[in-house]
């Protein structure tokens, strides 16, 4: 009994941190309806910062005046990301707004590795809260009762904050009608930017709070994102209550997870999140999104027409010159061109949702991942020729976007985008840990292609025909009848529905679709490579395909294939750059900001305005 009680304490009390961050997140999604992927560096600067402050500060006063100083400094730089990042393209178009946040964690985590190095600084003991207490014999640290006395008091500041202050009342306005709140004559502006000063402090005062149990390291912020989304989600977006309770659930479980079953610690989470969402599908505490609210979109949509005649010539110039790559080109650069088509392929695979039917997916790298699986393991385990393994894998992807596509398809927005990621999450860790079958962390590899593709010049022409011959058929599809009630359901789901479209079924269909397709990549990946690793169904992949999606352009359907182009062509010089993340990221949110349509679509603005293309002209 004693150590059910210490394990359930130790859980309140890691919830201290989770809950300061992910009511920090919430309140930002709450008011801007930015999905900002950079919380979690703004919980790791408020770490670093406050082990400088605490080495400076003497005493208990220090100590936790530190911890408070490093939130309103976090808070300053959160003010500071607002401005210069986020309120340029804050009518930018849907979720455009998540590439900029990534680009910030880009150049933080860089500028962290330059200002305290990669070692690891370990947080300083709590004055006063060193020793342990024995509940039931069992020992329990001071520190950790501290911050389980701590934090009930923090939820009934912020309580108090949003319901019986004058600013808390705009903000909870802001969260249930922001349009409203504007025309009431409430300046928006300056509106976010307090509620990202509130919610980046709120950060900061969680990686500060937790020094002495944890640290600060440059890896933090990664490690804290993915559970502080899972708590927001789980509470329900916008609500600091269910922040609080998904906080204590998600630690405790957390908890005794480790204790008595040590391999749920990987999907445990997202197994929670998977089942409070398809019971309640907006969170314990949430509400129904209501439709476009989610994200400023900017101007009315255009139309996506086919390409016209100078756009098919342009194209059929491309694939000749790609043809050409075998005679006057080297090996090095069939095996770049090669990559660069298999992760087109991946991205367009992705953008065929997102345009057509504004599913924004954050788990898309299980369909790439899971196809490349299905094609090795058949290799592995039953000898079966490349040419049959390689049509089972879209087939086996495909079959597993429409289980996973069966729940996801029933919600929408950021709860949608959030059910993949937990059922990806879920993919990987079985892949992961079932090392008997997958080869685990060790993957499986000699997945070579058949004696007739062995050669580099043979595997690229293969790779040139069904990459540029999947990306076509997407294209033609999204010209289709099909593809028209596809963004008729994604423009206004009530009025496809009443002219007699089924939307659910046509987006469950496109799903298992892009699941396919994704599959498809993941073949010519594993048979180029010759081996396939866990690495390629997790969360990193995901938001690659997500980025250059948004870069290329999130309105256009070639948008992913110039997006991908330009990523891969671009990030073999930049890692050879000791700060190549700083880089990376200064570009993302240069293009961001300054081409907010996207390559593709200021390419075709800048085309309309020297007289290349005619208004209205597809270059899609």
């Amino acid at each position: 009994m004693g150590l059910f009680v210490a394990q359930l304490l130790t859980g309140l009390a890691n919830a201290a941190a989770l809950f300061l961050v992910a009511s920090g997140l919430s309140l930002i999604f709450g008011v801007t309806r930015i999905v900002n992927f950079a919380h979690g560096s703004l919980y790791m600067l408020g770490a670093y910062i406050g082990v400088v402050l605490m080495g400076i500060l003497p005493g208990a006063v220090g100590f936790w005046g530190a911890i408070l100083l490093s939130g309103l400094i976090v808070g300053v730089i959160g003010v500071i990301i607002e401005i210069c990042v986020l309120r340029p393209v804050y009518r930018a178009p849907e979720l455009f707004q998540l590439v900029a946040t990534f680009g910030v964690i880009l150049v933080i985590q860089d500028l962290a590795l330059m200002i305290w190095g990669a070692e690891d600084r370990l947080g300083p003991r709590a004055p006063g809260l060193k020793s342990v207490v024995r509940i039931l014999g069992e020992p329990v640290p001071q520190y950790d009762l501290a911050l389980i006395a701590i934090t009930p008091f923090l939820l009934a500041a912020l309580w108090w904050f949003i319901t019986k202050t004058r600013v808390g009342i705009l903000v909870r306005a802001a969260t249930q009608d922001r349009e409203m709140v504007g025309a009431l004559g409430v300046n928006q502006s300056w509106l976010f930017t307090g509620v990202f000063f509130l919610g980046a402090a709120l950060a900061g005062l969680g990686g500060a709070i937790q020094l002495p149990k944890g640290g600060a390291d440059l890896l933090m912020d990664l490690n804290i994102i993915a559970p502080v989304f899972v708590v927001v989600v789980v509470g329900g977006m916008g609500s600091i209550p269910g922040a609080f309770i998904a906080a204590v659930l998600i630690s405790v479980l957390n908890v005794f997870g480790v204790a008595y079953l040590p391999q749920s610690t990987l999907f445990l989470m997202y197994v929670v999140m998977a089942v409070v969402l398809m019971v309640r599908p907006y969170g314990l505490l949430g509400r129904e999104e209501k439709a476009g609210e989610h994200g400023q979109i900017g101007e009315p949509e255009r139309p996506i027409r086919p390409a016209g005649p100078k756009v098919r010539l342009l194209v059929l110039g491309l694939i000749v010159v790609l043809a050409l790559v075998p005679v006057f080109g080297s090996s090095f650069s069939q095996v770049l061109i090669t990559d660069i088509l298999i992760f087109c392929l991946f991205a367009m695979s992705l953008q065929f949702i997102l345009a057509g039917g504004g599913l924004v997916s954050f788990g898309h790298a299980a369909f790439f991942g899971g196809g490349a699986y299905v094609a090795a393991l058949l290799v592995t385990y039953t000898d079966t020729p490349m040419e049959l393994a390689f049509l089972f894998a879209p087939l086996g992807a495909g079959l597993l976007a429409l289980g996973i596509g069966w729940f996801c398809i029933r919600l929408s927005g950021v709860y949608f985008a959030m059910l993949t990621l937990a059922f990806s999450q879920l993919v990987w860790s079985l892949v992961f840990q079932w090392g008997d079958v997958t080869g685990g962390d060790d993957g499986l590899v000699n997945i070579w292609p058949s004696s007739w593709l062995s050669g580099t010049t043979a595997y690229y022409y293969f790779t040139l025909a069904f990459g540029i011959g999947g990306i076509l058929v997407l294209r033609h599809i999204m010209h289709s009848p099909f593809g028209y009630a596809l963004r008729a359901g994604r423009d206004s789901a009530r009025q496809a529905d009443a002219t007699g479209i089924d939307v659910k079924k046509v987006q469950w269909a496109a799903f298992a679709l892009a699941g396919a397709m994704a599959g498809l990549a993941g073949a010519l990946f594993v048979f180029s490579k010759g081996s396939i690793f866990p690495n390629e169904l997790d969360i990193a992949k995901s938001f690659d395909a997500l980025i250059v999606v948004f870069l290329g352009g999130v309105k256009t359907l070639s948008g992913a294939v110039v997006g991908a182009a330009f990523m891969e062509t671009i990030q073999d010089w930049l890692t050879r750059l000791e700060y190549w993340r700083l880089v990376l990221g200064l570009l993302i949110i240069a293009v961001v900001i300054i081409a907010p349509d996207g390559i593709v679509g200021s390419l075709r603005r800048l085309g309309e305005k020297v007289g290349l293309i005619r208004e209205g002209e597809s270059t899609r």
